[in-house]
């Protein structure tokens, strides 16, 4: 169950509203404790610094902020929409994750929240003369904050939206999962397979609601397996895409409170995602190359830029052995779980691209120079994969 909050933790921590809010409020925990602290000040400087000195400038930053944190989400939005025009609306969601922005944002946000505030307090009186030095300093170290978020915010703007970086961001998360999924490529459990014959007493459990499956809190359903002194079958991987009451798994034996509670451990969505999904992004990338090669965008090099970073990916991040996911003791021994196949993974990265490009010579050729990299891939399974697909152009 642990995983499970951990990732519902990291999706909510990518939402750009989370940032906001959390800097928001620390800056009025900043304003609420200004005035306890005023006991610990010299008093030459209580005498020098009052409310005149530091009220000016906190309006200032006030209808600043306000006004650079407009022109800045609208930079980000339009930004954003050209980005998935460009590649794939399904990037779009990625986009929003990204944390520089969000960063940023949530400064120029917060410094708005706090100098308001401020502005606020002190024409209600809140604060005494001792106290408004508390709050000088205070706005010296967010004004100092707010410099910084500016100077990251210009740096990030020479790419914000380019087809570089969005094609380098869904390489690089696209990466990150496959990392992570070759090193677990059963996400902990043991290898299932299609044929694998189950007993006359298993039972399947399925699925509460229909969309695509996000996350398998494996844990959780070793920990029911184990309780219940049985063995768990999964037959959907994330990515799927599954309707209601079609079944996800099999249950050795068990009754319908095992089943109700073995269906719950999966997290099923309309929309797909990133955290078990390894053939996500290599489909995102996919999609930019078609989008590419379509008759109204015909912009054949960005498709041959597609191949490359499909090809490094397919290259660097499979693992070495079609074994290996049986090399390493299962996390979670009472549950199987189908692995990745290498032949997946190619085909959901290449095969539209071969289908679309086919009346490109580049793309073809540059196509065909992948499948020859890769039909020498150290893994057999793509190798053979490859060297298939090839024969088959």
């Amino acid at each position: 169950m642990i995983s499970k909050v951990l990732v519902f933790a990291r999706r909510i921590w990518r939402k750009l509203w989370v940032r906001v809010v959390l800097l928001s409020l620390l800056a009025l925990v900043a304003l609420a404790l200004a005035p306890l602290l005023t006991p610990f000040l010299p008093e030459d400087i209580k005498l020098k610094l009052g409310r005149e000195s530091i009220l000016p400038v906190l309006t200032i930053l006030a209808s600043g902020m306000l006004a650079v944190t407009t022109f800045s989400l609208n930079v980000m939005v339009s930004a954003y929409r050209t980005a998935a025009g460009m590649a794939t609306p399904r990037v779009y969601r990625l986009l929003l994750e990204d944390t520089v922005t969000q960063s940023v944002l949530a400064t120029f946000v917060g410094g708005f929240v706090y100098s308001l505030s401020a502005v606020i307090l002190f024409h209600a009186n809140f604060y005494s003369e001792e106290a408004a030095v508390v709050i000088f300093a205070f706005t010296l170290f967010v004004a100092t904050l707010i410099v910084l978020a500016i100077l990251r915010w210009i740096d990030h703007l020479e790419s914000l939206g380019s087809m570089d970086q969005t094609l380098r961001l869904i390489e690089d998360r696209t990466r990150f999962i496959m990392a992570r999924r070759a090193e677990r490529p059963c996400l902990g459990a043991r290898m299932g397979e299609a044929g694998d014959i189950l007993p006359e007493s298993a039972r399947n459990f399925t699925a509460m609601e229909s969309g695509y499956i996000r996350f398998i809190d494996v844990a959780r359903l070793n920990s029911l397996a184990e309780d219940a002194g049985t063995d768990l079958h999964i037959t959907r991987v994330p990515g799927d895409f599954i309707l209601r009451g079609q079944p996800l798994g099999s249950v050795n034996t068990g009754g319908d409170d095992l089943c109700a509670a073995a269906a719950r451990a999966f997290d099923i969505g309309d929309v797909r995602s990133f955290d078990q999904d390894p053939t996500f992004g290599l489909t995102l990338l996919c999609e930019t190359a078609l989008r590419a090669l379509s008759p109204g965008v015909n912009d054949p090099g960005t498709a041959v830029e597609v191949l490359g970073r499909l090809e490094r990916l397919l290259w660097e991040e499979v693992p070495a052995t079609p074994t290996q996911a049986q090399d390493r003791a299962p996390d979670f021994a009472h549950v199987t779980l189908p692995p990745v196949l290498a032949k997946q993974l190619l085909d959901c990265a290449l095969l539209p691209i071969s289908r679309d490009g086919k009346d490109d010579p580049d793309v073809m050729a540059r196509l065909g120079q992948v499948l020859e990299s890769l039909a020498g891939h150290r893994n057999s399974d793509m190798a053979r994969a490859a060297a298939e697909m090839r024969e088959a152009l």
